[in-house]
């Protein structure tokens, strides 16, 4: 009997594949025919998944961002039940940046989906949507820390989403050599810990760097 294609792996395959392009020969490379050769298939082949480049690179920013969400899934089972909200703001920020290897990979495909969005109204809806919800869910985390005491009432929390969110500018730093890694982890911290009152007495806050080899 034929082998049966698993179409969901053969497509994950693929959008790994624009991953490798774009983070070894930049967004100028991005084109079907380089990305069928780096998945190993033929260029008929990855048009039978995705008729176009707008539409692969849409479900290779899906895929990214589906990554992240389970690496920072990961995260809070590890912090355990009823975490310290600074300690999953601290997560879902840290697993932005280009920290380790997978982290890095979604983070230029994001570099990459951005500039795309600059110039494509489709894919700029699209962008638009997905960070519009991203920043919903931070805002909704600290207005609940407010309510919950974790944060003292005179912080704003929108000013404070809008801060937290721009500590996502340290991605061009770190992959530049600007900022070093530990350097970006301890300005975030600097950042927590003057959001969070002095007299909270949650849990004791987790300080281990996400960065992995």
């Amino acid at each position: 009997m034929p082998k049966q294609v698993d179409h969901r792996e053969r497509r994950e395959t693929i959008a790994r594949a624009l991953w490798r392009v774009v983070a070894q020969r930049g967004v100028a490379h991005l084109t079907l025919r380089e990305v069928a050769q780096e998945a190993g298939i033929s260029h008929g082949a990855l048009q039978h998944y995705f008729a176009s480049r707008e539409e692969m690179l849409s479900f290779a920013m899906d895929f990214a961002s589906e990554q992240t969400s389970q690496r920072v899934g990961r995260g809070l089972h590890e912090l355990g039940d009823r975490p310290h909200p600074r300690d999953v703001l601290r997560l879902m920020l840290t697993e932005t940046l280009p920290l380790h290897a997978d982290a890095r990979a979604t983070s230029r495909m994001n570099a990459a989906y951005v500039l795309e969005a600059l110039h494509d109204e489709n894919i700029h809806a699209r962008a638009r949507d997905g960070m519009t919800q991203g920043r919903a869910l931070v805002e909704q985390l600290i207005r609940q820390a407010v309510a919950d005491g974790h944060i003292h009432p005179d912080h704003d929390p929108v000013t404070e989403t809008d801060l937290l969110l721009a500590l996502t500018g340290f991605t061009p730093l770190i992959e530049l050599d600007v900022v070093k890694p530990q350097e970006a982890l301890t300005a975030i911290d600097h950042y927590l810990d003057r959001l969070f009152t002095k007299n909270d007495h949650g849990p004791k806050r987790a300080r281990k760097s996400p960065a992995r080899p």
